[in-house]
């Protein structure tokens, strides 16, 4: 019998109701019984379909596969290192210098739009190459029943209506609605960001239709089944499944661009309009004057690339790159340059907290045993632990009844814990495995105890029992029947509960206080299991059902896990308040759990910890008001949507969002953020590819280390625009003013360039490679809407521009007309000038380290970097005077004593008068920053 796609179309839209947008709607899978998904399928519950079939449908629905998220294209990353207002002013002026026969000038400006692209070129590709060699593989192969027969295909090649085999271990690889279960638990962390599995049933969902994350008869492609088996009908494939929504989520999300990158553009902007007006006035002046215009074209060129900082794009770019190197070191992989300066502009972090702030790994905190409490350490699934009770130690070897407990709760089992390489490895639930592993801390030797009681009966965990339960024949003959479950159930079984004597009656007394213990864990944030047990003789038939000789079966106490925090999220969090960084947690828990959890990481006390559940914000006419966002520490019971909103709500109002998270559900809220972190161990495919910085070893401590390196490099940003600023103005201001008091020119065009490409970028590098000033991360963070160059900073460097200028201007003039023996020399004027104006910028640079604090303190030699490019390019002056071939194309002259006695006087004004300045105002008022990112 064969089916064809389109009747399977027409059915499902002649039976189910579009939706808002005309697509047809899908049906209700989780109210529907097995035969009516089956009908709708039109496919078989038993033999699946037909290999004809299944060739047909995928013909027509295509193959069952996401889009690939490659990254940028080798030309596209190339291209966007030329988006750039500053890379269009460069190539403007290089194309008139070529125009006018300046072949030199024209190489030289392009070289270094060259070098700026190739550096941040080489720099996003490797990043890039790194986030593909962290990608792994969709499942290959997955077995299906077609035509009857049990067959392992491609799982690309699922189509709706295939008949899909699950068993422990297997990564499913399609949406679907399940049709048979035995014991069958699936992790759906990657979705939902719980990390306890979900117990999965054939049974339909009463109406009305629950949705569809809920359904505990559907399960979703990318979950990963963890114990037990069953069949799955495939009901969407691909781009139709729930990894293929929040895929489309992803894609629909416009990136924005990076503060600094907004910054820069506004800088390239300021200096484009300076740079136009600039060479309309002197052109007009000199054209007044009668002067030739191929002269007045020339003094234009030169005052372009006076204005412009050519070192700003390759120091700017190489700056970002070394951050990127250092983040790497320090295990995070940053992909795109603009995301290490967003890091330092960080106001807010919305943080996941399963695999994030938490370990992925549960654990059993606390055992409730007759009236003792017992709190056991370790995290994780290590099996080295301690048992505490009463704030002591305690051989717990020594209580039966804990021992009771923990045999029970080993035997009564599916999880399987193997010692790998010095770690445990689980295989199950990881509730079943917590319980394991606990076992192991008390002193049992798990697989010698399973051993010493093989498993005679079972029933299985299901919902409507909320309870498992497995008999056991000792090898002495003695029969134990254990039993674990959700305490009501449990406290409902038992007659008896284990006491300091042996077991004893459970009175209505006795069951009311351990109602109210479970209570209490629970507000805890902790998971709740109670355990139970039966002894039996061998002579008598023991049986698994629930309700035989009930008053035989002993309470033996409460197990309380929890998703353990990993160690560096609270200290981590603390720095981040401490930095003025507002964290807010984003979870899929319940608001009891989220709200403990919160508190325990320190988000704030049971008083300050505001939780919101996801719910209110889907209420009818409310919207996501920022105010309200931003007064809130937790949401609870979050889906995607609510992520995404509440991102765009915070941004709305002008932070600048970090997101961190590793599951499909973060994806698209992490593309949305400002700076997008994901987790490189345990994150998803879907996360590492929409996240701006990936952290290989998943500690939540490095994003710390990764803001505190975004911060420090913003001040060195600061640093190095201060430098290059305050250059360019003095060499913009030689020529300009020399030109309109009718002197000749001071500058040459390719001299201009020498001190922009040569003299400039190499101090500038250095003051980029500046070391963190203590208390850094005690700072606010940078306002969202502050310039990149404050008011205060402009004034500092017009101020010590002019200063450069005067003295470079002082000695062209003195060596043209007050000199003995050069008077007129214009050659030599220029190449004085040429050399005062170099050597100023080079001892400039020291006073750029800190417009506060002095050069001559304790941090005079801590950045070796900046003696090394001072010695080198003081160098290269010396060579451009002194060296035929570069005396030649630069148009210098050699210098004598005396010129050399006008340069040094002229060149040290500068530095001596600035230094001076910081020791009259230490407190740097009406020179410096208003907020420190430069000390």
């Amino acid at each position: 019998m064969s089916f064809s796609t389109g009747s399977v179309r027409q059915s499902a839209a002649s039976r189910f109701p579009k939706d808002v947008s005309g697509r047809q709607a899908s049906p209700p899978w989780p109210s529907l019984d097995v035969e009516q998904v089956a009908e709708s399928l039109k496919t078989d519950q038993l033999k699946g379909l037909s290999a004809e079939e299944a060739g047909r449908r995928l013909s027509t629905i295509g193959f069952n596969s996401l889009p690939v998220a490659r990254g940028r294209s080798i030309l596209l990353t190339l291209l966007d290192q030329f988006k750039s207002v500053i890379v269009l002013l460069l190539s403007v002026a290089a194309g008139l210098a070529y125009g006018m026969g300046e072949g030199a000038e024209a190489v030289m400006i392009m070289a270094v739009v060259a070098l700026n692209a190739a550096i941040g070129f080489f720099t996003e590709w490797k990043a890039e190459q790194s986030v593909i060699s962290l990608q792994s593989q969709e499942p290959a192969v997955c077995d299906v029943i077609r035509d009857g027969i049990q067959q392992g295909i491609s799982a690309h090649l699922l189509v709706p209506g295939d008949l899909l085999v699950l068993s422990a271990g297997n990564k499913i690889a399609a949406d679907g609605r399940i049709v048979q279960s035995r014991d069958l638990q699936v992790n759906e962390s990657a979705l939902t960001g719980e990390s306890v599995a979900v117990m999965k049933t054939a049974e339909s969902m009463p109406q009305p239709c629950p949705p569809m994350a809920e359904a505990q008869n559907m399960a979703f492609m990318g979950t990963v089944v963890v114990s037990g088996r069953g069949l799955m009908l495939a009901t969407s494939t691909g781009k139709r499944s729930r990894m293929g929504d929040i895929g489309t989520m992803v894609a629909q999300v416009h990136k924005q661009p990076s503060p600094m990158t907004k910054k820069l553009e506004q800088l390239g902007n300021v200096l484009t309009v300076l740079v136009v007006v600039l060479c309309v006035i002197m052109v007009i002046a000199g054209l007044f004057k009668g002067l030739p215009l191929i002269d007045m074209l020339q003094v234009a060129i030169s005052l372009a690339i006076a204005a412009v900082p050519e070192g700003l794009l390759a120091v700017s770019t190489m700056t970002l790159a070394l951050g990127m190197l250092r983040m790497a070191r320090s295990g995070a992989i940053i992909r795109h340059l603009s995301a290490v300066e967003t890091l330092g502009s960080t106001t807010i972090i919305c943080t996941d907290k399963t695999g994030t702030l938490t370990r992925n790994e549960m654990t059993v905190e606390t055992l409730i045993v007759g009236e003792r409490c017992w709190k056991i350490t370790g995290a994780g699934y290590d099996s080295e632990g301690t048992f505490y009770s009463e704030g002591v130690v305690q051989d717990v070897r020594r209580d039966l009844a804990v021992l009771d407990l923990l045999r029970s709760a080993a035997l009564c089992n599916d999880a399987m814990v193997d010692h790998r390489d010095g770690r445990n490895v689980i295989r199950g639930d990881p509730m079943e495995a917590a319980l394991l592993v606990l076992a192991e801390k008390g002193g049992f030797e798990v697989k010698a105890l399973q051993s010493e009681y093989p498993r005679w009966a079972e029933s299985p965990f299901s919902t409507a029992s909320k309870s498992m339960k497995t008999v056991h024949r000792s090898n002495d003959g003695q029969v134990l029947e254990c039993a674990k479950g959700a305490p009501s159930v449990m406290l409902d079984l038992c007659g008896l509960e284990s006491g300091p004597q042996g077991p004893r009656s459970l009175t209505a007394a006795r069951r009311q206080w351990w109602a109210h213990a479970n209570e209490t864990l629970a507000e805890q944030g902790l998971r709740v299991l109670a355990v139970a047990h039966r002894i039996a003789s061998g002579g008598k038939q023991a049986s698994a059902e629930a309700g035989a000789d009930s008053d035989q079966w002993v309470f033996l106490g409460l197990a309380g896990l929890v998703d353990p925090l990993r160690d560096e999220a609270r200290p981590a969090i603390a720095r981040c308040r401490e930095a003025g960084i507002e964290v807010v947690m984003i979870t899929g828990d319940q608001v009891v759990t989220a709200q403990a959890i919160a508190q325990q990481v320190g988000l704030g006390d049971e008083e300050q910890c505001r939780v919101c559940h996801s719910r209110s914000l889907d209420a009818p006419g409310r919207g996501l008001i920022a105010d309200q966002v931003r007064a809130v520490h937790v949401f609870a019971r979050a889906e995607p949507r609510h992520k995404l909103q509440i991102v765009k709500a915070l941004q709305s109002a002008g932070q600048i969002v970090a997101m961190t998270g590793d599951g499909v559900n973060d994806a698209p809220a992490l593309r949305q953020a400002d700076i997008g972190i994901a987790m490189g161990l345990c994150g998803t495919d879907v996360a590492r590819q929409a996240a701006d910085m990936i952290i290989t070893d998943d500690n939540f401590a490095t994003i710390v280390l990764a803001v505190e390196q975004g911060r420090m490099l913003y001040a060195n940003i600061l640093r190095f625009v201060h430098y290059l600023l305050s250059c360019n103005l003095a060499e913009l201001l030689t020529v300009f003013i020399a030109i309109m008091a009718g002197w000749p020119l001071p500058l040459l065009p390719l001299q201009v360039l020498w001190l922009n490409i040569v003299t400039d970028v190499f101090p500038a590098l250095a003051l980029a490679l500046e070391t963190s000033a203590p208390g850094v991360m005690k700072r606010k963070p940078i306002a969202p809407g502050r310039a990149l160059i404050s008011r205060r900073l402009m004034l500092t460097i017009g101020w010590q521009g002019v200063l450069l200028a005067a003295c470079t201007l002082a000695a062209f003039a003195f060596t043209l007309y007050g000199l003995p023996g050069t008077a007129h020399d214009i050659p030599r004027a220029v190449t004085v000038a040429f050399m005062t104006l170099g050597l100023v910028q080079i001892l400039h640079a020291f006073s750029a380290r800190s417009v506060r604090r002095p050069v001559l303190t304790d941090r005079l030699f801590t950045n070796v970097w900046l003696w090394a490019a001072v010695a080198g390019c003081l160098s290269l002056q010396l060579m451009a005077v002194y060296v035929p071939l570069l005396e030649a194309v630069l148009g210098t002259v050699c210098l004598g004593v005396a010129d050399w006695l006008v340069i040094l006087g002229c060149a040290f004004v500068p530095a001596v008068f600035i230094e001076c300045m910081k020791w009259l105002d230490r407190d740097c008022r009406g020179m410096g920053l208003e907020s420190p990112p430069l000390d």
